[in-house]
């Protein structure tokens, strides 16, 4: 892909040339290598180099087109720019969206190195070892079925016809390991662990083959659970997998269209514990992918959502902070029509918790550490779920796995009956979150 400075200066011409006074573009260009093996042999190599920039024009009435493009050169960008305005005559004539108020505001300089991507031949060698490590933990262990190597560097920028103009670079590394075990009379048991770092020199393996094998270990010895109400402490991945799947809560686009579990007038309302606060944070120091702008150009930064229980932001992108007469947040993505995500989330302690709880000396309470099934076990505007679980039953210490049961509930009843959030915080994909406790859970066990 040329550079930033290039696609401007095309943009440019090719604007005047047509012209077309207002547009932006956003694009973004990825080299990744991924690797997968079995039983000591590699499985597969993907390699990928993708590119593309999304352009939007608006003409002299103000509504607007949009279209993509994978060719950036001169020709590809005079295309697509119009492109863009034949189709802005075709555009939506209200909430036209627009340029953020915030794509020219300055962005504090970012470390932006990319780490040298490692050969292909050492991605395959570091994934065979840690295979065979993982299988060698236990007789039980036959295979690890799921498993993954990948490394990427990234490359992305904003400009629009007002002057805005950023760019920013990273590189991530990641691997992931999901074991299988076979025993006679035995129903297969499975685990995994995952790890993220700028690059594979970086990336802690071991410790990703010693959680993968321990938890693996840790589910042989399984039993059935009575059905029943019990007190339940969320992982760090099943809780933010829980509060993703109910993001619609403070997506600003998904209440304005009315497709929330809140209204615009929820803000300042209290939804969860006092013992719990929730942020936006994409610029946290845990974030390997730290992103510093949106697909609109807004810098991104911490938004709190939930502080002490109370809903305290949306996420937005610039047209729902119009609408809502609020900020936009740096949650925007471009496309055929903007949409708003969150960045990456951190989970921490609010209020002081009554009593300091730990799966030390608890009794009886099931620790569900990865949720199943989500795409089918949601009801997202209900508020509702039920959901297989792999888990523990704990008793002072003392974990029993679980042989197969789902945990259902209410959302926002989980929110508000959280009794305890643990300090030590745990990194996920996803974000960073201590473990939850939640006061009490319906959990069906297998008759």
């Amino acid at each position: 892909m040329p550079n930033i400075k290039d696609i401007a200066t095309y943009a440019q011409e090719s604007a005047h040339k047509l012209g077309i006074k207002k547009f932006d573009i956003f694009g973004s260009s990825s080299d990744q290598t991924s690797v997968q093996v079995d039983q000591g042999e590699p499985k597969q190599v993907k390699a990928s180099n993708l590119s593309g920039v999304t352009v939007r024009v608006w003409n002299e009435d103000n509504t607007m087109g949009v279209t993509s493009t994978t060719d950036v050169d001169p020709k590809g960008l005079e295309l697509a720019l119009k492109t863009a305005h034949e189709a802005s005559y075709f555009g939506v004539k209200e909430n036209v969206p627009d340029f953020s108020p915030e794509a020219t505001v300055p962005i504090p300089e970012t470390p932006q190195e990319k780490v040298p991507q490692a050969p292909v031949s050492q991605l395959i060698e570091s994934l065979i070892a840690a295979e065979k490590e993982v299988i060698a933990a236990h007789p039980a262990i036959q295979g690890v079925p799921y498993n993954s190597l990948a490394q990427r560097d990234l490359d992305k920028f904003y400009l629009n016809s007002d002057g805005a103009m950023r760019t920013e670079s990273h590189s991530i590394a990641s691997i992931y390991l999901y074991s299988k075990t076979e025993e006679d009379g035995k129903k297969p048991r499975s685990a995994g662990a995952f790890r993220i770092s700028k690059g594979v020199s970086k990336l802690d393996i071991n410790g990703c083959i010693k959680e993968t094998a321990e938890k693996t270990i840790s589910h042989l010895n399984y039993e059935k659970i009575q059905s029943g109400k019990y007190r339940v402490v969320f992982s760090a991945d099943a809780f933010l997998s829980l509060l993703g799947a109910f993001s619609n809560l403070y997506n600003a686009q998904s209440i304005l269209d009315q497709q929330s579990l809140s209204t615009p007038d929820d803000i300042g309302k209290q939804i969860a514990s006092p013992l719990l606060c929730v942020c936006d944070d994409a610029l946290h120091p845990a974030n390997i992918g730290a992103e510093t702008f949106d697909g609109e150009g807004t810098p991104t930064r911490r938004v709190s959502l939930i502080e002490n229980g109370v809903l305290t932001n949306f996420l937005h992108s610039a047209g729902t902070a119009k609408r809502l007469n609020a900020k936009p947040t740096g949650n925007a993505n471009i496309g055929a029509k903007v949409t708003v995500s969150p960045n990456f989330y951190h989970v921490y302690a609010g209020a002081p918790a009554e009593q300091e709880l730990s799966l030390e000396t608890a009794e009886n309470v099931i620790f569900i550490d990865d949720l199943q099934a989500l795409h089918a076990g949601v009801k997202a505007l209900q508020g509702s779920f039920s959901l297989p679980f792999d888990g523990w039953l704990v008793n002072k210490g003392v974990k029993t796995s679980i042989e197969s049961a789902t945990v259902a509930g209410d959302f926002l009843e989980v929110l508000k009956s959280i009794i305890f959030v643990e300090k030590e915080p745990e990194l996920t994909p996803g974000g960073v979150c201590p473990r939850i406790w939640v006061d009490e859970l319906s959990i069906t066990g297998e008759s």
